[in-house]
C-alpha cells in the first residue's frame, strides 16, 4: 500500500523535480552523452566532483582577458597578472600534475587572446545568462556566454586549449547555438586560444546545434523517468574510469564507492 502511494506520488511529479534538477545546461547535456555515469553522479547523487588544472586555466584566462578588453588601455602584463593571480587561487589545494603546465600556458593565452578580440573594441555584456524554453522539456536549458558585442551582433565564447583546432567542436556547437537562439545576434563565434596561436570560427548550421541540444535534453528527462532513486539509475550505467572525467582523485573515490571500480 505504501509503494503504491509512493508510485503514484512518483507518476505526478516531474522527473527533474524528482532529482531535484531545476534546469539543463549545454555543460550537462554534454557530459550525459560521454559520460551517463558522470552525469548520475553528479545530478542524480549528488556526489562531489573536482575539476582538473585545465578547467581553472580557462576561467583564469577569460578573467585576464575580460580586464583587458574592458580597460583597453591596460597593458597585457597587468591583465596576465589578474589572470594568473585568479588561477593560483582557484588550484591553491589543486593536486593536478598538470598544474604548472597549465599555469605556464596561460600568458601567451591572455596575450592571444586580447590581439584578436581587442580590435572589436569595449564588449556590451559579459557572462550574460540565457534560458531557453524547449516544448516537451520540463525544465530550461541554461547558459552564461562570455562576451557579446551589442553594437556589432557579435558574440563570443573563449576557449583556452594547447593544440588550436580547425573547426568547431560539436560540443561547443551546441553550447553556441543556445546563446544565438536566445540572444538572436546575427553572428555568434568561438574564440580558440593557445600560448601562440588564436582563431575565431563563425557558428554555422545554427538550428540544427539548437535541436541536437533539444533532443538531448529530452532523452535525459526520459532516463530520469525510469526511476526516482538515484541508486536505481546509477545501476543502469557504468564509468569508465580511463576517460578524463575521472581523473581527479575525488571523482576517482565516488566512483569506487558507488560502482566498486
Amino acid at each position: 500500500m505504501v509503494r503504491l502511494h509512493l508510485n503514484r506520488i512518483w507518476n505526478a511529479m516531474s522527473s527533474f523535480a524528482a532529482h531535484g534538477i531545476e534546469h539543463l545546461s549545454p555543460s550537462s547535456c554534454n557530459t550525459f552523452i560521454a559520460s551517463p555515469a558522470m552525469f548520475v553522479l553528479q545530478k542524480c547523487l549528488k556526489r562531489s566532483t573536482s575539476v582538473g588544472a585545465a578547467a581553472h586555466r580557462g576561467t583564469a584566462t577569460e578573467t585576464g582577458v575580460a580586464h583587458g578588453l574592458l580597460e583597453p588601455s591596460a597593458p597585457i602584463t597587468e591583465c596576465v597578472e589578474k589572470a594568473v593571480a585568479q588561477f593560483d587561487q582557484l588550484t591553491a589545494l589543486n593536486t593536478d600534475p598538470r598544474k604548472e603546465k597549465e599555469r605556464d600556458g596561460i600568458p601567451g593565452m591572455v596575450a592571444q587572446a586580447l590581439a584578436e578580440l581587442r580590435p572589436y573594441g569595449v564588449p556590451t555584456e559579459l557572462q550574460g545568462h540565457v534560458s531557453h524554453t524547449v516544448e516537451g522539456l520540463d525544465v530550461p536549458i541554461i547558459g552564461y556566454f562570455d562576451f557579446e558585442w551589442g553594437q556589432h551582433g557579435i558574440l563570443v565564447d573563449l576557449k583556452t586549449t594547447h593544440a588550436l583546432p580547425s573547426k568547431i567542436s560539436i560540443n561547443h556547437a551546441r553550447q553556441v547555438s543556445l546563446y544565438k537562439a536566445v540572444r538572436g545576434n546575427s553572428s555568434a563565434r568561438i574564440c580558440y586560444t593557445t600560448p601562440k596561436k588564436v582563431a575565431c570560427y563563425e557558428l554555422e548550421n545554427s538550428e540544427q546545434h539548437l535541436q541536437a541540444l533539444e533532443t538531448i535534453g529530452r532523452a535525459i528527462q526520459r532516463f530520469l523517468a525510469v526511476s526516482g532513486d538515484p541508486s536505481e539509475l546509477a545501476a543502469m550505467v557504468v564509468p569508465d574510469v580511463d576517460s578524463f572525467y575521472f581523473n581527479d582523485p575525488l571523482t576517482r573515490q565516488a566512483a569506487f564507492e558507488v560502482w566498486g571500480l
